[in-house]
């Protein structure tokens, strides 16, 4: 089945589900869900949308639609914007930041943003799994990453007996290496003590 026939498939489902809905709040915001898959649609993003799920089947990491290599670039992007995104992650040298754009007085800004620090909580908390690969130092690993034809969406490897989360963030083609050490110790803080 086809992006497109799942995504009609979708609003048809619901709108039918909208028609037995306990109240017009409830069914108000079901006919939202139908108007949002129209709209990937009609401004051509149903691939995009593809992409996106494919990533949330293997549990990628946060998606970034941007990055940059300084704040400067990436803060010259969001002013001549035409269109600035709204709550979208970005990477500015590699670390996650937020967009925010508020059109009623023109203001936009780019903010420091831990989801990439949450997501590595989490994996953590689940197990890592065993590494796919072991370096002993970080251009070993950076060689290793960047000479993959078809790179990992994630994978994890160990540098010098650390683990790392090795990334291809597909939407701005950029590789990346993601020391676990940066949510650990968030994790540790948050164990019950005993």
């Amino acid at each position: 089945m086809t992006i497109i026939e799942r995504l009609l498939r979708a609003q048809w489902l619901i709108g039918r589900c909208s028609e037995g809905a306990s109240s017009p709040e409830d069914k108000e915001q079901l006919l939202m869900a139908i108007d949002a898959l129209g709209f990937i649609m009609k401004i051509g993003q149903s691939h995009g949308l593809e992409e996106y799920l494919k990533d949330c089947a293997v549990n990628g990491p946060p998606l970034a639609i941007a990055a940059f290599n300084a704040r400067a670039e990436a803060e010259a992007w969001m002013k001549n914007h035409p269109d600035p995104p709204h709550q979208a992650n970005i990477l500015i040298a590699g670390e996650y930041y937020l967009t925010a754009h508020f059109p009623d007085v023109n203001h936009r800004a780019i903010l420091q943003n831990p989801a990439l620090e949450y997501y590595l909580e989490e994996m953590i908390r689940g197990g890592l799994p065993a590494p796919v690969a072991t370096f002993t130092t970080y251009e070993e690993a950076t060689t290793w990453l960047h000479s993959q034809p078809e790179p990992p969406r994630q994978v994890f490897i160990t540098i010098a007996g650390e683990y790392y989360l090795a990334v291809y963030h597909y939407k701005v083609n950029l590789r990346a290496l993601y020391p676990i050490s940066l949510a650990a110790k968030n994790v540790q803080r948050d164990q019950p003590e005993d």
